[in-house]
Protein backbone atom coordinates (compact mmCIF):
# COMPACT_ATOMS: atom_id res chain seq x y z
CA UNK A 1 0.00 0.00 0.00
CA UNK A 2 2.59 2.24 0.94
CA UNK A 3 4.47 1.56 -1.40
CA UNK A 4 1.68 2.36 -4.47
CA UNK A 5 1.33 5.63 -2.84
CA UNK A 6 5.35 6.38 -3.07
CA UNK A 7 4.78 5.15 -6.77
CA UNK A 8 1.91 7.57 -7.47
CA UNK A 9 3.66 10.45 -5.86
CA UNK A 10 7.23 9.78 -8.26
CA UNK A 11 4.85 9.98 -11.10
CA UNK A 12 3.16 13.54 -9.92
CA UNK A 13 7.24 14.02 -10.07
CA UNK A 14 7.96 12.96 -12.59
CA UNK A 15 5.50 14.37 -14.78
CA UNK A 16 6.04 18.28 -12.72
CA UNK A 17 10.31 17.85 -13.64
CA UNK A 18 9.45 16.72 -17.08
CA UNK A 19 10.43 21.02 -18.28
CA UNK A 20 13.30 20.86 -16.04
CA UNK A 21 14.41 17.50 -17.18
CA UNK A 22 13.67 19.14 -20.58
CA UNK A 23 16.37 22.15 -19.62
CA UNK A 24 18.99 19.98 -18.23
CA UNK A 25 18.89 17.14 -21.11
CA UNK A 26 20.06 20.43 -23.56
CA UNK A 27 23.40 21.05 -21.24
CA UNK A 28 26.66 20.69 -23.12
CA UNK A 29 27.42 17.39 -20.80
CA UNK A 30 27.97 14.27 -21.62
CA UNK A 31 24.44 11.68 -20.70
CA UNK A 32 25.75 10.22 -17.39
CA UNK A 33 26.05 13.98 -16.24
CA UNK A 34 22.94 14.40 -17.37
CA UNK A 35 21.48 11.12 -15.91
CA UNK A 36 23.12 12.38 -12.62
CA UNK A 37 21.87 15.87 -12.55
CA UNK A 38 18.09 14.84 -13.47
CA UNK A 39 18.03 11.73 -10.98
CA UNK A 40 19.32 14.20 -8.13
CA UNK A 41 16.97 16.87 -8.62
CA UNK A 42 13.71 14.65 -9.07
CA UNK A 43 14.28 13.44 -5.25
CA UNK A 44 14.48 17.12 -3.97
CA UNK A 45 10.45 16.99 -3.09
CA UNK A 46 10.82 13.94 -1.29
CA UNK A 47 14.07 14.50 0.96
CA UNK A 48 12.07 17.85 1.76
CA UNK A 49 9.06 16.21 2.80
CA UNK A 50 10.93 13.68 4.62
CA UNK A 51 12.96 15.69 6.44
CA UNK A 52 10.22 17.92 7.73
CA UNK A 53 8.22 15.07 9.02
CA UNK A 54 11.25 14.02 11.04
CA UNK A 55 11.98 17.45 12.27
CA UNK A 56 8.05 17.67 13.23
CA UNK A 57 8.54 14.20 15.11
CA UNK A 58 11.99 15.44 16.45
CA UNK A 59 10.67 18.71 17.94
CA UNK A 60 7.62 17.38 19.57
CA UNK A 61 8.81 13.98 20.85
CA UNK A 62 12.80 13.62 21.18
CA UNK A 63 13.15 15.12 24.80
CA UNK A 64 10.36 11.93 25.52
CA UNK A 65 12.54 9.86 24.12
CA UNK A 66 16.03 11.00 25.80
CA UNK A 67 13.95 10.76 28.88
CA UNK A 68 12.69 7.72 28.60
CA UNK A 69 16.16 6.38 27.41
CA UNK A 70 17.69 8.15 30.40
CA UNK A 71 15.22 5.93 32.71
CA UNK A 72 15.06 2.31 31.33
CA UNK A 73 17.51 0.55 33.11
CA UNK A 74 17.49 -3.13 31.40
CA UNK A 75 15.66 -2.34 28.55
CA UNK A 76 18.04 0.27 27.42
CA UNK A 77 18.72 -2.21 24.69
CA UNK A 78 15.66 -2.79 23.20
CA UNK A 79 14.18 1.04 23.79
CA UNK A 80 17.64 2.54 22.35
CA UNK A 81 17.49 0.56 19.14
CA UNK A 82 13.59 0.73 18.47
CA UNK A 83 14.21 4.71 18.96
CA UNK A 84 17.61 4.78 16.63
CA UNK A 85 16.00 3.52 13.65
CA UNK A 86 14.01 6.46 13.69
CA UNK A 87 15.28 8.42 11.50
CA UNK A 88 16.37 11.66 13.22
CA UNK A 89 19.40 14.34 13.67
CA UNK A 90 21.47 13.58 16.41
CA UNK A 91 20.23 10.10 18.54
CA UNK A 92 23.61 8.63 18.49
CA UNK A 93 24.82 11.88 19.75
CA UNK A 94 22.50 11.93 22.88
CA UNK A 95 23.05 9.00 23.53
CA UNK A 96 27.25 9.33 23.30
CA UNK A 97 26.86 12.18 25.86
CA UNK A 98 24.29 9.61 28.07
CA UNK A 99 26.81 7.18 28.08
CA UNK A 100 30.06 9.27 28.89
CA UNK A 101 28.29 10.19 32.12
CA UNK A 102 27.20 6.15 32.67
CA UNK A 103 23.64 6.81 32.88
CA UNK A 104 23.02 3.94 30.11
CA UNK A 105 24.83 1.14 29.28
CA UNK A 106 27.92 -0.04 26.98
CA UNK A 107 25.60 -2.79 25.63
CA UNK A 108 22.70 0.09 24.99
CA UNK A 109 25.18 2.94 23.31
CA UNK A 110 26.52 -0.11 21.07
CA UNK A 111 22.71 -0.75 20.49
CA UNK A 112 22.46 2.71 18.93
CA UNK A 113 25.04 2.77 16.85
CA UNK A 114 24.33 -0.14 15.23
CA UNK A 115 20.23 0.49 14.78
CA UNK A 116 20.92 4.03 13.87
CA UNK A 117 19.49 4.43 10.15
CA UNK A 118 21.27 8.39 9.66
CA UNK A 119 20.39 8.88 6.10
CA UNK A 120 19.03 5.75 5.18
CA UNK A 121 15.50 5.87 5.04
CA UNK A 122 14.79 8.85 3.73
CA UNK A 123 16.80 8.38 0.85
CA UNK A 124 15.45 5.08 0.14
CA UNK A 125 11.39 6.55 0.74
CA UNK A 126 12.32 9.78 -2.17
CA UNK A 127 13.58 6.42 -4.33
CA UNK A 128 10.26 4.87 -4.59
CA UNK A 129 11.81 1.76 -6.84
CA UNK A 130 14.14 0.93 -4.12
CA UNK A 131 11.38 1.72 -0.92
CA UNK A 132 11.38 -2.25 -0.64
CA UNK A 133 14.98 -2.36 0.80
CA UNK A 134 14.03 -0.25 3.83
CA UNK A 135 12.05 -3.00 5.54
CA UNK A 136 15.49 -5.53 5.44
CA UNK A 137 17.73 -2.79 5.77
CA UNK A 138 15.74 -1.85 9.24
CA UNK A 139 15.07 -5.30 10.18
CA UNK A 140 18.92 -6.63 10.03
CA UNK A 141 19.88 -3.46 11.84
CA UNK A 142 17.13 -3.77 14.77
CA UNK A 143 18.12 -7.31 15.17
CA UNK A 144 21.86 -7.00 15.41
CA UNK A 145 21.40 -3.93 17.40
CA UNK A 146 19.27 -6.15 20.06
CA UNK A 147 20.93 -9.14 20.08
CA UNK A 148 24.97 -7.67 20.07
CA UNK A 149 23.64 -5.21 23.24
CA UNK A 150 21.93 -7.71 25.38
CA UNK A 151 24.81 -9.71 24.59
CA UNK A 152 27.48 -7.43 25.36
CA UNK A 153 25.60 -6.30 28.93
CA UNK A 154 25.53 -10.13 29.87
CA UNK A 155 29.19 -10.50 29.01
CA UNK A 156 30.89 -7.20 30.84
CA UNK A 157 27.67 -5.70 33.06
CA UNK A 158 28.12 -2.21 33.63
CA UNK A 159 26.79 -0.15 37.00
CA UNK A 160 24.83 2.91 35.80
CA UNK A 161 23.97 6.07 37.24
CA UNK A 162 20.60 5.69 38.73
CA UNK A 163 17.78 7.67 37.50
CA UNK A 164 17.60 9.77 41.29
CA UNK A 165 21.41 9.97 41.30
CA UNK A 166 21.71 12.75 38.30
CA UNK A 167 20.53 15.68 36.56
CA UNK A 168 21.19 16.01 32.68
CA UNK A 169 19.15 19.10 32.26
CA UNK A 170 20.16 19.45 29.13
CA UNK A 171 23.37 18.01 26.48
CA UNK A 172 25.42 21.14 24.91
CA UNK A 173 25.78 18.79 21.64
CA UNK A 174 25.05 19.78 17.82
CA UNK A 175 23.76 16.95 15.41
CA UNK A 176 24.40 17.77 11.76
CA UNK A 177 24.20 20.95 10.06
CA UNK A 178 25.42 22.77 13.04
CA UNK A 179 21.50 21.38 14.13
CA UNK A 180 20.90 22.39 18.09
CA UNK A 181 19.56 18.79 19.11
CA UNK A 182 18.24 19.42 22.05
CA UNK A 183 16.53 22.72 22.41
CA UNK A 184 15.34 23.39 18.91
CA UNK A 185 13.17 26.32 18.47
CA UNK A 186 9.95 26.41 16.20
CA UNK A 187 11.43 28.41 13.51
CA UNK A 188 13.72 25.54 12.84
CA UNK A 189 10.78 23.19 12.01
CA UNK A 190 11.04 24.85 8.85
CA UNK A 191 14.93 26.03 8.21
CA UNK A 192 16.64 22.72 9.13
CA UNK A 193 14.56 20.98 6.95
CA UNK A 194 15.60 23.13 4.03
CA UNK A 195 18.98 23.06 5.23
CA UNK A 196 19.64 19.65 5.65
CA UNK A 197 17.77 19.00 2.10
CA UNK A 198 20.50 21.11 0.67
CA UNK A 199 23.46 19.49 1.94
CA UNK A 200 22.15 15.87 1.30
CA UNK A 201 21.19 17.11 -2.20
CA UNK A 202 24.90 18.05 -3.12
CA UNK A 203 26.59 14.39 -1.48
CA UNK A 204 23.88 13.17 -3.60
CA UNK A 205 24.75 14.80 -6.71
CA UNK A 206 28.10 14.28 -6.41
CA UNK A 207 28.15 10.49 -5.11
CA UNK A 208 25.92 10.05 -7.91
CA UNK A 209 27.87 11.75 -11.15
CA UNK A 210 31.05 9.73 -9.47
CA UNK A 211 28.68 6.07 -9.43
CA UNK A 212 27.15 7.15 -12.84
CA UNK A 213 31.20 7.84 -14.16
CA UNK A 214 32.11 4.47 -12.56
CA UNK A 215 28.83 2.51 -14.51
CA UNK A 216 29.69 4.11 -17.64
CA UNK A 217 33.36 2.91 -17.59
CA UNK A 218 34.14 0.49 -15.37
CA UNK A 219 33.22 -3.14 -15.45
CA UNK A 220 31.00 -2.99 -12.31
CA UNK A 221 29.72 -6.42 -12.46
CA UNK A 222 33.57 -7.96 -12.35
CA UNK A 223 34.46 -5.48 -9.59
CA UNK A 224 31.54 -6.71 -7.40
CA UNK A 225 31.97 -11.03 -8.14
CA UNK A 226 35.64 -10.82 -7.62
CA UNK A 227 35.42 -8.56 -4.37
CA UNK A 228 32.64 -9.59 -2.94
CA UNK A 229 33.97 -11.20 0.60
CA UNK A 230 36.19 -8.67 1.07
CA UNK A 231 34.01 -5.51 0.43
CA UNK A 232 32.10 -6.13 3.91
CA UNK A 233 35.67 -5.42 5.82
CA UNK A 234 36.30 -2.58 3.57
CA UNK A 235 32.77 -1.39 4.05
CA UNK A 236 33.11 -2.12 7.59
CA UNK A 237 36.08 0.14 8.12
CA UNK A 238 34.45 3.38 6.05
CA UNK A 239 31.39 2.93 8.12
CA UNK A 240 33.17 4.34 10.90
CA UNK A 241 33.80 7.63 9.22
CA UNK A 242 31.34 9.87 11.73
CA UNK A 243 29.80 11.86 8.67
CA UNK A 244 26.52 11.42 7.17
CA UNK A 245 27.58 11.55 3.57
CA UNK A 246 28.88 8.05 4.65
CA UNK A 247 25.68 6.74 4.88
CA UNK A 248 24.19 8.87 2.02
CA UNK A 249 26.87 7.20 -0.43
CA UNK A 250 26.79 3.60 1.18
CA UNK A 251 22.51 4.05 -0.24
CA UNK A 252 23.27 5.14 -3.35
CA UNK A 253 25.70 2.77 -4.01
CA UNK A 254 23.44 0.16 -2.99
CA UNK A 255 20.33 1.86 -5.34
CA UNK A 256 23.24 1.54 -7.86
CA UNK A 257 23.56 -1.93 -7.54
CA UNK A 258 27.70 -0.69 -7.30
CA UNK A 259 27.83 -2.81 -3.73
CA UNK A 260 26.43 -5.53 -2.30
CA UNK A 261 23.79 -5.61 0.40
CA UNK A 262 26.09 -7.62 2.65
CA UNK A 263 28.99 -5.00 2.27
CA UNK A 264 26.33 -1.37 2.58
CA UNK A 265 24.70 -3.48 5.48
CA UNK A 266 28.58 -3.26 7.11
CA UNK A 267 28.50 0.00 6.49
CA UNK A 268 25.81 0.86 7.35
CA UNK A 269 25.89 -1.03 11.20
CA UNK A 270 29.23 0.60 11.67
CA UNK A 271 28.21 4.38 11.06
CA UNK A 272 27.04 5.95 13.31
CA UNK A 273 27.16 9.55 12.83
CA UNK A 274 28.49 11.99 14.58
CA UNK A 275 27.99 9.91 17.76
CA UNK A 276 31.51 8.16 17.39
CA UNK A 277 32.95 11.78 17.74
CA UNK A 278 31.06 12.43 20.58
CA UNK A 279 32.35 9.67 22.14
CA UNK A 280 35.53 10.69 21.63
CA UNK A 281 35.69 14.17 22.87
CA UNK A 282 33.89 12.97 26.14
CA UNK A 283 34.42 9.81 26.98
CA UNK A 284 37.92 7.52 28.23
CA UNK A 285 39.67 6.90 25.46
CA UNK A 286 40.47 3.13 25.77
CA UNK A 287 36.76 2.45 26.34
CA UNK A 288 35.92 4.63 23.19
CA UNK A 289 38.85 2.41 21.61
CA UNK A 290 37.13 -1.09 22.65
CA UNK A 291 33.37 0.35 22.05
CA UNK A 292 34.79 1.07 18.39
CA UNK A 293 36.50 -2.43 18.20
CA UNK A 294 33.13 -4.24 19.07
CA UNK A 295 30.69 -1.70 16.61
CA UNK A 296 33.51 -2.79 13.61
CA UNK A 297 33.95 -6.86 14.49
CA UNK A 298 30.10 -7.12 14.70
CA UNK A 299 29.64 -5.22 11.54
CA UNK A 300 32.11 -6.94 9.54
CA UNK A 301 30.70 -10.27 10.75
CA UNK A 302 27.09 -9.33 10.12
CA UNK A 303 27.91 -8.23 6.19
CA UNK A 304 30.07 -10.95 5.70
CA UNK A 305 27.41 -13.57 7.17
CA UNK A 306 24.60 -11.83 5.00
CA UNK A 307 27.07 -12.14 2.06
CA UNK A 308 27.19 -15.72 2.04
CA UNK A 309 23.66 -16.40 2.70
CA UNK A 310 22.45 -13.85 0.22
Amino acid sequence: MLISVINKINELNEWLFSPIDGLIEKLPFADWVVDAICDSVHLLPFLFIVFLIIELLEFYYADKINSLLKKTGKSGVLVGSLASIIPQCGFSVIASSLYSRRIITRGCLIAVYLATSDETIPILLATPAKAYLIIPIVGVKLVIGILAGYLIDFIRPQAVVKNEDFSVDFLEEEGCCKHDIEHGHKREILIHPIVHTANVFGFILIITLILNYCLENIAIANLLESGKYIQPVIAGFIGLIPNCAISIGVTMMLIKGSITFGAAMSALLANAGLGLLVLLKNNDFKDTIKIIGFVLVISILSGMLLTIII
